[in-house]
């Protein structure tokens, strides 16, 4: 597998992504694609833009406003709807549960478990789900973006957990009015899964590539996602860099002396994401949580392998000088609360050919989950 990034050639298993300023037009560093969904078994179908690509997060949800075909709402075996409380770090989307047919590029997954978010069918959120995190994210204008289509290393977005807890803050809810929702346990295939597993093949994993970005920034970059790990010829595996994660998804990183278990790489986050008391954090208001060295700063840390250590060189620049109408941004950075944890956030992707194996899926350099670059 090549370390260059860049654009695929197109085939069956290859769609273009993107990162652009969105729905808003005013993301930085945020990938988007365009998937297709379809009501089941049918020729009813949507094309929708500004889909965001995340490999930090699990399943296909779409945001309610810009759908224009009507999906009925998946219910249990007691008659309840499904309704899905999804916590990101920076907000939670609530919204009820359907089946699709899910078209992207040449890949096809039949009635495939999605989240529609901010759906006026149930617009009474349960006190848990608010609670799960800082602000409410089921518009285009506060999600940036028309959807998100999670592509992590696991199958489904909380999984043998679900199915016989009801974990807290709860994930999953059965409504038996748009206002009465308790929470439930669910089977795992009724889930919101991983859509990549679903389809026919090219089904163990993806593979993003996209050009490195020079240091002042970029208005776009252009790339490729690439559905599954050695099934085609254009996503064989090679001597690429393997980076094995645990089953919670965390790698190990050591930066700056201190070893963090709770470090991931997620082209979900719009910069790198870690604590440096020894880097300036910027004072324009909205900009006080990101990193404005007064120069551009060269840093480095290390995932550790399953044998040994590699070690990544990046940049940190000031997220007040970037351009207007530059939406890629290799040196944005930013604090990180979290105690033992390192986001590899989409930077990490500018100039690599990054592979997300999925757990339990055969490749030729392993069995998921691992990452590899």
């Amino acid at each position: 597998m090549s370390s260059g990034g860049g654009s695929v050639a197109p085939t069956n298993n290859v769609v273009d992504v993107a990162v652009t300023g969105g729905p808003n037009s005013n993301n930085v560093n945020v990938l988007y694609t365009t998937v297709m969904v379809c009501l089941p078994g049918t020729s009813t179908c949507q094309t929708i833009d500004n889909i965001q690509v995340d490999t930090g997060s699990y399943g296909l949800r779409i945001l309610a406003p810009v759908l224009t075909l009507t999906f009925p709402v998946a219910t249990l075996s007691n008659g309840s709807a499904l309704v899905e409380c999804t916590s990101f770090v920076d907000g939670y989307s609530w919204g009820p549960v359907t089946l699709a047919d899910v078209k992207v590029s040449g890949e096809t997954a039949s009635s495939v478990p999605v989240q529609i978010i901010g759906d006026s069918r149930y617009p009474t959120v349960p006190t848990d789900c608010s609670n799960s995190a800082p602000t409410p994210e089921d518009t285009v204008a506060t999600f940036g973006a028309n959807g998100i289509i999670g592509i992590g290393p696991f199958a489904q977005d909380c999984g043998d957990y679900c199915a016989s807890n009801v974990p807290e803050p709860i994930v999953y809810y059965a409504c038996t009015t748009e206002s009465n929702c308790e929470g439930t346990t669910v089977a795992v295939t009724d889930q919101v899964p991983n859509p990549v597993t679903l389809f026919a093949t090219d089904n163990n994993g993806t593979i993003i590539t996209l050009p490195s970005v020079a240091t002042a920034g970029a208005a776009t970059v252009s790339g490729s996602l690439i559905f599954g790990i050695d099934t085609e010829s254009n996503n064989a595996s090679g001597t690429e860099t393997v980076v094995p994660i645990d089953t919670s998804g965390y790698l190990t990183t050591i930066f700056s002396g201190n070893t963090l278990t709770e470090s991931f790489i997620d082209s979900g986050s719009n910069g790198y994401f870690f604590a440096d008391s020894s880097l300036s954090t910027c004072t324009q208001s909205g900009f006080t949580d990101f990193y404005c060295p007064a120069s551009t700063t060269s840093l480095s840390g290390e995932m550790q392998l399953a044998s040994g250590t590699s070690t990544v060189d990046y940049e940190i620049g000031s997220a007040e000088q970037i351009e207007a109408s530059f939406y890629a941004f290799p040196g944005l950075g930013g604090t990180n609360p979290t105690a033992g944890s390192f986001d590899w956030g989409l930077p990490f992707f500018y100039g690599r050919r990054v592979a997300i194996a999925i757990q339990g899926y055969a490749t030729s350099v392993g069995t998921g989950p691992y990452i590899a670059f």
